[in-house]
């Protein structure tokens, strides 16, 4: 039953504050470390060779020294006091979904909007994605923001999500473990996973883990969409169609999954620090992007959200039930 409270709490807390941007969050420290690790790595050498050499050791000691850290927080937690135990757990886990973080991102962005303030919402959407958002219209700018839910959806929430119920299954402090190590791997990839330069070598191997663990949520989740959509079939051929097109295996899919569901398309045309880049039309533009249709997508990660924490918390007790 402590796993099922953890799983309970993890969900209400990220639920009824998120990830406060003054409070300190276990990225903060991977962050660090990996950060710390990298300049290292490039005062070291300069070797393309050893360079990878050391993006492996970083992928390694950063994933499983999180998942380390976060069963040793907890264990210790639990011998001073059960009650303590599930809390910190709870708190850990909480801190790697970012579903409330995600609905607060998008209407931040979409407030300046309604107001008629375009500048202002650039602004506020260059917090949150990497592209240049500095020339946008509300068009393009209505794109990121549910381009950007679609995306984080699969990584911060669905995803460590899933790794938290794995884990509470496998052993007592597993969900924190094994959420904290999956975002652990996100971390790495959003901060050195890059095919450019100077990450090309050094970043290779945490792009690559953090695809591989990504791969079985986000089609769990695309699934899941096709079955809350109505038309599994429909919705999963084009994804199909049109996912393969991106050169991300998970970020395409999950994209495509939510441009299907919604009936607008994503994708086109994006510029990156002044380079200009051509992303597949994922869906087709059934209907226009419009604030109402990104709050009907939040919803809709919220729904992920509940079934998903369902489907966890009945597995947990089903196989309690059974041992």
């Amino acid at each position: 039953m402590e796993s099922i409270a953890v799983l309970c709490l993890g969900v209400f807390l990220d639920f009824l504050i998120g990830d406060p941007w003054h409070w300190p969050h276990p990225v903060q420290a991977i962050g660090w470390a990996i950060s710390a690790y990298t300049k290292l790595a490039f005062r070291v050498t300069n070797s393309p060779r050893q360079l990878k050499l050391l993006g492996v050791v970083l992928t390694l000691l950063t994933i499983f020294g999180t998942g380390a850290v976060a069963w040793s927080l907890v264990w210790s937690a639990r011998t001073l006091h059960p009650v303590l135990g599930v809390g910190v757990e709870s708190v850990l886990f909480a801190s790697c979904l970012a579903g409330r973080s995600l609905r607060d991102a998008a209407e931040d962005v979409l407030q300046p909007i309604q107001l008629g303030n375009l500048n202002k919402a650039r602004g506020r959407l260059c917090l949150y994605v990497g592209r240049d958002t500095e020339n946008l219209e509300i068009s393009d700018i209505l794109r990121a923001i549910l381009e950007t839910v679609a995306e984080n959806t699969i990584d911060g929430v669905t995803s460590p999500l899933i790794y938290g119920i794995v884990g509470s299954i496998l052993l007592p402090g597993g969900a924190a473990m094994l959420a904290l190590a999956y975002k652990a791997a996100s971390t790495l990839d959003s901060m050195i996973g890059y095919k450019e330069a100077p990450y090309t070598d050094l970043g290779w191997c945490s792009a690559r883990t953090e695809d591989v663990l990504t791969w079985l949520p986000c089609r769990l989740t695309v699934a899941t969409i096709a079955v809350l959509y109505g038309s599994p079939r429909h919705l999963w051929q084009r994804c199909c169609q049109d996912a393969v097109q991106d050169p991300s295996p998970n970020s395409g899919w999950s994209e495509c999954a939510y441009a299907v569901a919604l009936g607008v398309q994503l994708g086109g045309t994006n510029r990156y620090r002044g380079v200009v880049k051509q992303k597949p039309l994922l869906g087709e533009p059934l209907n226009p992007i419009t604030p109402e249709t990104i709050r009907v997508a939040i919803a809709l990660t919220r729904q992920l959200t509940l079934l998903w924490f369902a489907i966890g918390v009945g597995a947990v007790f089903a196989l309690n039930s059974v041992a």
